[in-house]
């Protein structure tokens, strides 16, 4: 799979912030025609200080897992909020390579759009791979919102200082907390939210980064990262 080359990672916070400014305007929004039958789920995670692990899990469009891969190395750059994709992008780069399987899409467990500067990991992943993607976030970062209704396929928009929708409110499961959507790169806010409802199952989170959850607390209990 090919991965451009954008920018050095190993820049300060004022740089990386200038990176983000940038690399939003680059960003597409139009989702292409080809029909999504292959779909894959990020998780990133640190099982032990500055050790980082990055599942990706491969799903078909009947939900079958069809290849997972991980991949860990040592990461020294310490967690800051609205930048996060500096921090986990350069491990998720290298679990890209071990792909043998091209997706058509990736979901990731995070931000796209709905970011202080407009670029989530998910926005700045998708535009390094020129793949269509996707944030599904279980918590809030950016944007104002009302609560939408509590049963599953309610939402609201989400809105930045300008007034622009960037995402979605989504309660994927009746009575549980909602996710936040938003759109990646070669996405739009509306078909973001369709194929978050239409690949999430009967728990809140959609199948493919739970299922890359699943695998991660996996490989962490079997001991599988020593």
């Amino acid at each position: 799979m090919k991965i451009r080359c954008l920018h050095d990672w190993n820049v300060s916070l004022e740089e990386a912030a200038d990176i983000q400014r940038t690399l939003k305007g680059m960003l597409s929004f139009e989702f292409p025609a080809k029909k999504v039958s292959i779909v894959a789920g990020v998780d990133v995670s640190f099982p032990q200080k500055n050790l980082g692990l990055c599942v990706i899990v491969v799903m078909d469009d009947t939900l079958k897992v069809i290849e997972s891969v991980y991949h860990t190395q040592e990461v020294h750059i310490p967690y800051v909020s609205g930048f996060l994709s500096f921090r986990e992008g350069p491990i998720f780069i290298e679990t890209v390579k071990k792909l043998k399987i091209v997706p058509d899409l990736f979901f990731f467990d995070g931000q796209g759009i709905a970011h202080p500067r407009g670029l989530g990991i998910a926005a700045h992943m998708g535009l390094l791979l020129e793949k269509p993607s996707l944030g599904v976030a279980k918590s809030h970062l950016f944007g104002s919102y009302n609560e939408p209704g509590r049963n599953k396929g309610d939402f609201s928009y989400m809105y930045n200082k300008t007034g622009e929708i960037i995402g979605t409110v989504l309660r994927t499961k009746k009575n549980t907390k909602p996710v936040f959507v938003s759109p990646g790169h070669m996405m739009d806010v509306d078909t973001a939210m369709s194929l978050t409802l239409k690949y999430t199952g009967k728990y809140r989170l959609p199948e493919p980064t739970r299922q890359a959850h699943i695998l991660t607390q996996r490989l962490r209990k079997n001991h599988l990262l020593r």
